[in-house]
């Protein structure tokens, strides 16, 4: 079920190991980063505000953006409720360690499909992972090779990705509504504030309206 996203996974870890070699993180350091904080989005952000020495407003600016990044994480592992809420704690709450949007949209599609097995999530998490751990190691050393990863078109194709595996979860008109709310208010407020905050206002927006359109 991953093998259709480990290209854009791969590529995608990879320019984030460019990304920290840039910033002068030493392969330990990257790897640590890219292995415990295990967040995509969040952790090119991170980079963004990265200086070294790294000061307190430094560290506090990077838990900042990260946490409002993975804000949209609260919305996205409630709605795994009904699946993992009949799983022992003592299993659920360690596994949501490997939660990401991509086995997340993974187990959700099964689950619609009468799948039970929670196994899918947890595997799927898994593997992305093992693969985002890995994947930032050539890409660390290339780095000095790709000095501009949108050039190479690089940065989008995880976007393309979420676009491609969303499709299969329309349903009809209530997703139209909710999704395209989302849609017009996270460009919304890039525009007005740019930076990063698009994703947890139009992520709160999508879904309000999809609880609000629910019968």
């Amino acid at each position: 079920m991953c093998l259709p996203a480990l290209p854009g996974t791969v590529v995608f870890g990879a320019v984030f190991g460019t990304v920290a070699a840039q910033k002068g993180l030493t392969i330990l350091e990257t790897v640590l980063i890219n292995s415990f904080v295990f967040a995509g989005a969040s952790q090119f952000v991170a980079m963004e505000v990265y200086k070294d020495p790294v000061t307190w407003a430094v560290l506090l600016a990077m838990v900042g953006v990260t946490a409002a990044v993975n804000m949209r994480m609260l919305l996205i592992g409630a709605s795994l409720r009904p699946w993992l809420g009949q799983v022992p704690a003592s299993r659920t709450y360690p596994s949501l360690f490997f939660l990401t949007d991509l086995n997340w949209l993974i187990a959700l599609r099964e689950y619609d499909k009468g799948e039970r097995d929670w196994g899918i999530y947890l595997g799927s998490g898994l593997f992305m992972w093992v693969t985002w751990s890995v994947s930032v190691v050539p890409g660390y050393f290339l780095g000095s090779l790709v000095s501009d990863p949108q050039k190479w078109g690089l940065d989008i194709v995880m976007p393309a990705f979420f676009v491609a595996l969303l499709v299969p979860l329309w349903q009809g008109r209530r997703q139209t509504i909710s999704w395209g709310l989302a849609g017009v208010v996270a460009v919304l407020t890039w525009q007005a504030f740019g930076g990063y905050w698009g994703i947890l206002t139009g992520a709160i927006i999508g879904a309000f309206a999809g609880a609000y359109l629910d019968d």
